[in-house]
């Protein structure tokens, strides 16, 4: 949606750092959370000072005794073979791996999370992951607790700052983005049994020993294809856990990553094939 599309669907008021702060103490932030943030800037209305201004009011809300993550993937780190979006020719494959450089969690940009996750990293003491296709980028208290020893195999399982999020009692805030980006579900594709679950190999340029490498390594085939439909039966079993209200004018959400993950593993091993 273009920004002028924005001003004419929310022509009332613009959003103020001051309205979004107000907003999410209402929707249930409070300082020292640790939050997982997944947002969709442009359903909140026009915002002044667009993602700047959402950062720094999460982080009024939160304060620097709280932590703040956000999913920060870079899913085109990876091996050309399986790009679909869009595909490459095959004769260009080997080419890529010999030449894409190394992800460095300074400069690789992100792809496909949007502008807000795509500034926050660069924000002041923000940390990012090392993993080179699902980092996660982290400010706050807890940052490094959470994001600093992020495994290459199994990059959204036990081992990865979703579980740490797990770990830490953290709630997931859904601020105009729906449960289909919800990437807590992804820990319970690790920890649930359901007879489609393959392991894969993939591939990505990584830094060894300060040497670009191509690095292959494990992980299962994870999808988010019934995310939002997982997220529909959580609300209606989860209601007294989840806060809804409105931040900006977009419809959020604040939940326990938890009971989030703990619903889904049950929901995946019922229903998934």
């Amino acid at each position: 949606m273009a920004e002028a599309d924005v001003v004419r669907e929310f022509p009332d008021e613009p959003i103020t750092q001051e309205r979004l702060q107000a907003d999410l103490r209402a929707l249930g932030l409070e300082p020292g959370m640790v939050v997982c943030v997944h947002t969709s800037l442009r359903r909140m209305g026009w915002v002044c000072g667009g993602a700047v201004t959402l950062i720094r009011a999460l982080q009024e809300a939160v304060r620097s005794f709280g932590t703040i993550v956000m999913p920060t993937h870079s899913g085109d780190y990876s091996d050309p073979q399986v790009w679909e979006n869009p595909p490459v020719p095959r004769s260009w494959w080997q080419t890529i791996r010999d030449t894409m450089p190394a992800f460095d969690p300074e400069i690789t940009p992100t792809r496909g999370v949007g502008r807000v996750p795509e500034l926050f990293r660069t924000f002041p003491d923000v940390v990012r992951s090392s993993h080179p296709q699902v980092s996660f980028a982290a400010w706050g208290e807890q940052a490094i607790e959470i994001v600093g020893d992020h495994a290459l195999e199994f990059g959204l399982g036990d081992t990865s700052p979703l579980a740490r999020l797990y770990d830490a009692d953290a709630s997931v805030a859904l601020l105009g983005a729906g449960f289909e980006t919800n990437t807590s579900f992804h820990l319970a594709e690790y920890r649930a049994q359901y007879a489609s679950k393959e392991r894969v190999v993939l591939g990505a340029p990584v830094l060894v020993e300060g040497h670009r490498r191509w690095k292959s390594f494990t992980d299962i085939n994870y999808a988010a294809d019934d995310f939002a439909e997982i997220g529909r039966a959580f609300l209606k079993s989860h209601k007294q856990e989840v806060r809804q209200r409105r931040v900006g004018n977009a419809a959020s959400y604040l939940f326990p990553v938890r009971a989030a993950v703990d619903f889904a593993e049950r929901w995946m091993h019922t229903h998934r094939r």
